[in-house]
């Protein structure tokens, strides 16, 4: 396996990424790519964790990358800064598909908790307004499906829990609210998070399925019952306190592999 490590902005953005070399007997010689976006309240990137969930999906057949974004200690207001991040590694994951044996049709950009809400703003704006300010032809940023665990979605829905932090994010933050801007765009997204998560509200997730909904984009929801924020993969490996270790959520990867391979 290779690993490779891309900067994408002077501001400390990057890509870290483990690729698979190709299997010269095998039939199909390129694979699917999932971007990591982790968490971290956008004031550090969970790195281990990232590479665990990266890893993970390496496991099971992925050109597996993770994300290093800009952060609060970056630009203040954040604004879409993370979002533009995220579109300059699909972008250079088209550019050297070939290079580093993608499938260029099968790009997966996965964010958890605050990288949710990257995720979920790429989904939304991809077509537009990252377009546009990349000045990047669409069809070069075009995530296939779209992957979020337990997602910050607005910061109008109960996370960050304080007006201070939130002037941090944005002047405007209606224009971080991902449910209000779900549109024609929007590709197939695979959504789960817990019903008590004392963290970020699935009142999140749920108004963004709703949006979805809404808008007749394909989507599959799952609400476990019980655990708490950053589950990640949800098992021993990275647990962060006994109780994220929890066997039923962690049946998450599987049903999105199951969707991400009934989506190709």
């Amino acid at each position: 396996m290779q690993v490779i490590n891309q900067k994408l902005t002077d501001t400390g953005a990057q890509l870290t990424g483990y690729l698979h070399q190709p299997d010269t007997n095998a039939h199909q010689t390129t694979l699917p790519a999932i971007i990591i976006v982790p968490g971290g309240s956008y004031t550090h990137i969970p790195v281990a964790q990232a590479e665990s969930l990266a890893m993970a999906f390496a496991g099971h057949g992925y050109q597996a990358f993770y994300l290093e974004y800009t952060l609060l200690n970056d630009q203040q207001p954040l604004e879409l800064a993370p979002v533009l991040d995220l579109g300059r590694a699909v972008s250079l994951l088209r550019q050297h598909a070939a290079e580093w044996h993608i499938d260029s049709q099968q790009i997966i950009p996965a964010g958890f908790s605050v990288g949710g809400h990257i995720v979920a703003l790429y989904n939304d704006y991809w077509a537009t307004s990252v377009a546009t300010t990349l000045q990047t032809a669409p069809a070069t940023l075009k995530p296939n499906n779209v992957l979020l665990g337990y997602p910050v979605i607005s910061p109008l829905l109960g996370f960050p829990k304080d007006a201070a932090t939130l002037a941090t994010w944005s002047q405007t933050p209606t224009e971080l609210a991902a449910e209000q801007h779900v549109n024609a765009n929007n590709q197939p997204t695979f959504i789960w998070t817990t019903a008590d998560d004392p963290i970020v509200p699935a009142t999140n997730t749920l108004a963004y399925v709703n949006a979805l909904a809404t808008a007749q984009i394909p989507y599959e929801l799952h609400v476990f019952k019980h655990g708490p924020h950053g589950l990640a993969l949800a098992n021993s490996q990275t647990a962060w306190k006994p109780d994220a270790d929890q066997p039923h959520v962690a049946h998450w990867l599987t049903l999105a592999l199951e969707w991400l391979a009934d989506n190709r």
